[in-house]
């Protein structure tokens, strides 16, 4: 592979990426549904590639890109963020819930995905590598980011070089399942009397639909912290991401050669490498100079272009090999979320359940963005609070989220699918023991008003 060859392939993505951006912003059935651009190109690509129609010839390490921008991406995680502040008793008593339960469940992803689908492989597909059932959640929970993450560690942990495609073929099931599946579940509540703001599904904002935000709506990308007489800030904020890359991969290869039967994630120590970045920064005092929202941005476009190649390069030799233990393992992936929704939500939440509910459903599915695209449609103007308490909640999740992400893999290839399972499942049923012990339970029905609700739901009539 040449460095043209890398030109060429990111060349012939950036063109599907503007064919799908404009297919979403004309094309009805993709708007109601919100299938994101990137997935509509990676789609393209898969049906033009070398595996279907041949017209585009994808370069041999095409495939690795995927893990190669995660990798980045986990670079910039701790880049600006601002940890510590605020009062901690009014943040536990406002958030505490929605820290526990959405801690809790996607844990729990990744417990029973281990203990169920780990043990159904065992006794039904006993030549399938029982690590398979780890890539379950990896691309459900996680999408296309954390199935290239755990894909790539368990290819490098193993040996293989299929673990990266089944979890981009599960990331991509589990986006299409937490948008479609998302919109019923919102109609099955409206009719029930669980939503609070809708009697249905609302339809979003026209720039949501189409892609395309106009110009009275558009709002700035970042702040400028460096003169573009010295260095440009996208030009800043890029070379912090990819010094932060570079100190991960120097710090493998140093510790590959020095402990050669171990296996060390490349994920893994890019993310520490940018936590140590961030914190010399702030040592020397130019941390102010990283503005979180460019890093944001910077990291975003490094997805979209991860997610269509992602989905361009999935091997469907692969997918047909696995084709029935994807399908089993997919229901198990469907049936936790659909839990969430309608018993430990419905029962845990002290309010707007359904409405904080359905946003777990849609990032234990697919990704963030999902849960926010559902959340808009049940409660359109934001009056539960939903997302500003999980920014607040995703502060200490997050932590926990990506050290998780990046330690289990290695966990399970070193003592099985079981005994991590069950440590992992006791760890997420605790976070949902701990959240009934301090917030209580909650009977009834969930049609009922519960603490906080009528307030905001006067605010404004119920949308028909």
């Amino acid at each position: 592979m040449t460095v043209y060859d890398f030109f060429v392939d990111f060349a012939w993505m950036s063109g599907l990426l503007l064919v799908a951006q404009f297919l979403r912003s004309k094309i009805k059935w993709l708007q109601n549904h919100y299938i994101p651009a990137s997935l509509i190109a990676g789609t393209i690509g898969l049906i033009l590639g070398p595996q279907v129609l041949k017209v585009i010839h994808w370069s041999a390490e095409a495939s690795s890109y995927p893990y190669l921008l995660i990798c980045v991406i986990f670079g910039a995680i701790f880049l600006g963020k601002k940890m510590g502040g605020g009062k901690r008793g009014h943040l536990l008593h406002k958030v505490g819930d929605t820290f526990f339960i959405n801690t809790g469940s996607e844990i729990l992803c990744f417990g029973f995905a281990l203990l169920l689908g780990g043990g159904i492989l065992l006794l039904f597909f006993p030549k399938v590598f029982p690590e398979f059932s780890l890539l379950l959640p990896s691309g459900f929970a996680g999408g296309h980011g954390y199935a290239a993450a755990i894909g790539g560690a368990l290819n490098d942990l193993l040996g293989r070089e299929d673990a990266v495609y089944i979890g981009q073929v599960f990331a991509t099931l589990g986006l299409l399942v937490g948008l479609l599946g998302g919109i019923v579940c919102i109609n099955v509540a409206a009719k029930k009397g669980y939503t609070r703001f809708v009697s249905r599904a609302v339809q979003l904002p026209e720039e949501v639909r189409r892609g395309f935000v106009p110009s009275e709506k558009r709002e700035s990308i970042g702040e400028n912290t460096t003169h573009t007489m010295s260095v440009d800030t996208l030009s800043w904020h890029l070379a912090l991401i990819l010094v932060a890359f570079g100190i991960g991969y120097a710090a493998k290869q140093g510790l590959d050669k020095l402990f050669p039967d171990l296996a060390f994630p490349l994920m893994c120590l890019t993310m520490l490498a940018g936590l140590l970045l961030q914190f010399l920064m702030k040592l020397i005092k130019h941390d102010t100079y990283i503005d979180k929202k460019t890093v944001d941005r910077c990291s975003g476009f490094m997805t979209d272009f991860l997610v269509a190649f992602g989905v361009a390069t999935i091997k469907l030799s692969v997918f047909t090999e696995f084709l029935v233990p994807i399908l089993i393992m997919a229901v198990i992936g469907i049936v936790w979320p659909l839990l969430i929704v309608f018993f430990v939500g419905k029962h845990l939440f002290k309010n707007f359940w359904f409405e904080r509910s359905i946003f777990i459903f849609g990032y234990l599915t697919g990704i963030v963005a999902v849960g926010m695209t559902l959340l808009r449609c049940c409660d359109p103007d934001a009056k539960s609070e939903t997302l500003d308490d999980f920014g607040y909640a995703y502060t200490v999740q997050s932590v926990i989220e990506v050290f998780l992400v990046a330690i289990i893999p290695l966990l399970t290839v070193k003592f099985g699918c079981l005994p991590v399972g069950i440590i992992v499942t006791v760890i997420g049923l605790a976070f949902l023991v701990a959240c009934r012990l301090l917030f209580g339970w909650r009977g009834g029905s969930g049609a009922d008003l519960r603490e906080g609700e009528a307030e905001k739901m006067n605010a404004g009539s119920l949308q028909e």
